[in-house]
């Protein structure tokens, strides 16, 4: 590995991790403790503030609460950040495609001309489709991240589907986004049990400053706990899909938050979805038509699907010949 190479990846070790010994940088940098050392010493003359700790072993640390010099970053991590500023737009944060582009005119003055030109010319060749779902206020993000993090109880106001307020406290668990939608898993305290609430959905969110004990979340992890609320949450509109299609090739091919799908046998299996709004519903059926299938839900989603299918039988006319 190349000395600036080294520097760098030895910086991102000391930012990782409070405190390191010298003998377990040199095996993660395959180095000798002398080269670790005078690498120390570069990084102190550009004005990284790495001091030396004491004790059998010995060590290194990076001081905390000091004004770090200009920022450095290898290629892949300039990459890594231009890539995840690019697609932003895509996250339904209110004012995030804003933010974002004021922060990658900022990332690309601190760039040398070679990584400069390579992140102008991701920019120039990439285009995002705007958002398309329930935007999200990004104070609340921050706010609710930060209660789990810290363990702290939070209070807000929140709307259910139907248009009914109530005022929540909840010990929150994890933010979780799933597709264009934003989720906090949190431990009702009023209602006693677990549940996901929509953040698009709730409102003046407020850390309590009561802090509380960890729960044991009854899922593998917060994402699979989303996705089986929404699952079982019962929708004014229900539908079954039979798909000519195993289970397993379906799923890699259908988003888990559409519904569930069940293997019926090893070439078939069935599509269980739901949703208030009956139109939505009978796209969702409409998206699954690479799949030879047999609907049974209500006679409202198939006279829709019916539907459908007319108009696009119509407009799709043979050409004429020439």
């Amino acid at each position: 590995m190349q000395t600036s190479g080294r520097l760098l990846k030895l910086l991102s070790l000391l930012q990782a991790r409070r405190d390191w010994p010298g003998t377990e940088l040199a095996s993660r940098l395959e180095v000798s403790g002398r080269t670790i050392r005078r690498d120390i010493e570069r990084l102190r003359e550009l004005g990284y503030p790495v001091e030396s700790l004491t004790g059998p072993a010995g060590g290194y640390t990076l001081r905390a609460g000091t004004a770090m010099p200009p920022l450095l970053l290898d290629d892949d991590e300039a990459i890594a950040i231009a890539v995840g500023l690019r697609t932003a737009a895509r996250a339904s944060v209110a004012g995030i495609e804003e933010a974002s582009i004021r922060a990658l005119v900022k990332l690309e003055q601190v760039l040398p001309s070679n990584l400069r030109r390579r992140v102008a010319a991701l920019g120039s060749a990439t285009e995002t489709l705007p958002g398309g779902g329930p935007m999200v206020d990004p104070e609340h993000l921050t706010v609710i991240a930060g209660a789990c993090r810290d363990g702290e109880c939070l209070r807000f106001a929140y709307r259910d589907r139907t248009g009914t307020e109530t005022r929540r406290e909840v010990e929150p668990c994890a933010v979780v986004n799933l597709g264009r939608r934003w989720y906090v898993v949190a431990w009702d305290r009023g209602r006693e049990y677990w549940r996901s609430f929509r953040i698009d959905r709730l409102a003046r969110p407020v850390p309590t400053g009561v802090r509380f004990s960890p729960r044991e979340l009854p899922a593998e992890d917060a994402a699979t706990f989303v996705t089986r609320s929404i699952s079982a949450r019962p929708h004014r509109h229900e539908v079954r899909v039979k798909l000519r299609v195993p289970a397993d090739e379906a799923r890699r091919r259908v988003p888990h938050w559409w519904g569930t799908i069940e293997p019926v046998d090893e070439h078939s299996c069935e599509y269980h979805s739901g949703d208030d709004d009956l139109y939505w519903l009978a796209v969702r059926v409409a998206m699954l038509g690479s799949f030879d299938m047999e609907v049974d839900g209500p006679q409202e989603l198939l006279d829709i699907l019916r539907g459908m299918g007319r108009r696009i039988e119509a407009g799709v006319r043979p050409r004429a010949q020439a």
